[in-house]
């Protein structure tokens, strides 16, 4: 499958499963929120561009306001990750190795350690600005820092739970050219 068809796919279904599954849990709803869409942000390829990634941040987080008519509350934290995450991936792995060799970042292409802590710092930066712009409508700062914790747990859960479910195949690619 091309990658452009893997994306379209996947993009579609982080939007399924957040609006018509996750929004649809009830008794979570007050505290802890389950996010699984900004995954697809997550998972984009290495080599695409900052402005590319950010475009389909933007799209993804419209895509979610739309459907739970909130407009610009995902949207924004979606472009942010999206701006940070070649800066992340930079940070945590070397330019010449992983980057070359793979096509999209996983605990196989980064290793367990690097990957868990790009997935948690994205997380906890998409809830921290997703719940800051709550807040402004309504809440405390008690709630919105424990609104953060719990969701981000809830949130990594769902991810590795994700990642154990639907392995996604890494190939190896030694002649790059």
């Amino acid at each position: 499958m091309s990658s452009l068809v893997k994306n379209i796919v996947r993009f579609c279904l982080f939007i399924l499963v957040q609006v018509f599954v996750l929004d649809q849990v009830p008794p979570l709803h007050h505290l802890a929120v389950p996010y699984l869409y900004f995954l697809f942000i997550l998972w984009l390829p290495f080599k695409m561009g900052r402005r590319t990634q950010m475009i389909l941040a933007f799209a993804l987080g419209f895509a979610l306001d739309c459907f739970t008519k909130t407009y610009g509350l995902h949207a924004a934290p979606c472009v942010f990750i999206a701006y940070m995450r070649p800066f992340l991936i930079n940070l945590l792995i070397s330019q010449e190795g992983t980057e070359s060799n793979y096509q999209e970042p996983s605990a196989k292409s980064m290793g367990f350690t690097p990957y868990f802590t790009y997935i948690f710092i994205l997380t906890v930066v998409h809830h921290s600005i997703l719940f800051f712009l709550q807040l402004l409508q309504t809440g405390g700062f008690f709630y919105f820092i424990m609104k953060i914790i719990i969701s981000t747990a809830l949130s990594l859960g769902l991810i590795f739970l994700t990642e154990l479910l639907f392995t996604r195949k890494q190939r190896f690619r030694t002649n790059t050219v």
